[in-house]
């Protein structure tokens, strides 16, 4: 085992044992917030440190019989131990390296979908209601739920920009590689000769804010304007000032949601994107800053970066972060996303396991 990966080992196995006698206390129990904040490090800890003692009793075994082996009586036996306890133990390191990665503490976080059409004019805006249909048959299939903030819609279809919010159990985790460029090759329906246009759609995934790490944002920096939604909502919508947007004057960000039809109802939702955007734009400051050399970038929501081309002629998708290529686009616009995301997170895992070694 590599050396450090080892003493980091044994540094969180000593923190560990410190935290099982700490929540022995009799003090701690009493202070509510410290003890739930140590049993969910403990929880946190548990299956690591499990593994590592398994671990450590695989190599103790080895050991043992390797001392053995200068017994010609029992070398032969003490042999066959000591290759079936390396094996074993041997087997082991996969799954403490994959247990040692720090986890995104956004992980198990909702999110809010955004997707624009961007170069492409018409048919960029029609790629974007596929890309929407693509991921929400995700969810679906995953059993999450959405809910739709504010769209515009495309003149022939699809969307120039539509928000949406996904709930549901590790929604962060599965789709915070997808922020990016999505450049689409194919021929428009109004396309009569043929000819293959390529148009690109941007999607940013920001994790919802949490209570506990909502920005402060100050009231004198809002400028908030009401207006009448548009599309479906029959005479209540056309007749109120529902729809609410809100600019974030110092950042220029503007957020709006027109779904409720209630403005108070709008109003909070609104406020609740645009923590989301200024928390990621903080986070994404901070990766910028310390790690400009990673490939996948997560959770950066960078949109100016080309990360995925989806070739319809060829039923060909291909992730340019990662080398990926699969002739199933038709799978994966039915919602199959798996099979992209699954080598986008086996690749982060590797870039992580390769920062702590080097650390």
């Amino acid at each position: 085992m590599n050396p450090s990966i080892r003493g980091k080992l044994d540094r969180l196995a000593e923190r560990f044992r410190e935290i099982t006698a700490l929540l022995a206390d009799p003090d701690v129990q009493n202070d509510q917030s410290r003890f739930r904040d140590l049993g969910r490090e403990y929880a946190q800890l548990h299956p690591l440190i499990s593994c590592y003692e398994e671990y450590l009793r695989l190599d103790s075994e080895s050991e043992s019989a390797r001392e053995m082996l200068a017994d010609p009586e029992m070398a032969e036996l003490a042999r066959d131990e000591m290759t079936a306890a390396d094996a074993a133990r041997d087997a082991l390191e996969p799954e403490l390296h994959r247990l040692l990665l720090p986890g995104d503490p956004n992980d198990q976080r909702n999110v809010y979908l955004e997707i624009r059409a961007g170069t492409g004019g018409a048919e960029a805006a029609l790629f974007a209601g596929d890309l929407l249909r693509m991921y929400l048959r995700y969810a679906e299939s995953r059993g999450w739920r959405h809910e739709t903030l504010t769209a515009s819609e495309g003149e022939m279809g699809g969307y120039k920009e539509v928000v949406v919010r996904i709930s549901g159990s590790g929604v962060y985790s599965q789709l915070k590689f997808e922020s990016g460029a999505h450049r689409v090759q194919r021929v428009p329906e109004t396309e009569s000769q043929g000819r293959v246009h390529t148009s690109a759609c941007t999607v940013a995934i920001l994790p919802e804010v949490e209570q506990v790490d909502e920005i402060q944002i100050d009231a004198n920096d809002l400028r908030t304007d009401t207006y009448r939604a548009s599309g479906a909502g029959g005479q209540h919508v056309n007749k109120t000032d529902s729809a609410v947007r809100i600019t974030h004057l110092p950042s220029g960000i503007v957020v709006e949601c027109q779904d409720e039809r209630s403005q108070h109802k709008n109003r909070a939702r609104a406020m609740a994107l645009l923590q989301a955007r200024l928390l990621s734009q903080a986070v994404n400051a901070q990766i910028a800053e310390q790690s400009q050399s990673r490939r996948l970038q997560v959770g950066s929501g960078d949109r100016s970066e080309r990360i995925r081309t989806y070739n319809f002629p060829q039923n060909r998708l291909t992730d340019h972060r990662i080398n990926l290529t699969l002739y199933k686009l038709d799978e994966v616009m039915m919602g199959h996303l798996a099979q992209v995301i699954e080598p986008l997170q086996q690749e982060h895992q590797a870039d992580q396991l390769s920062a702590m070694m080097n650390d």
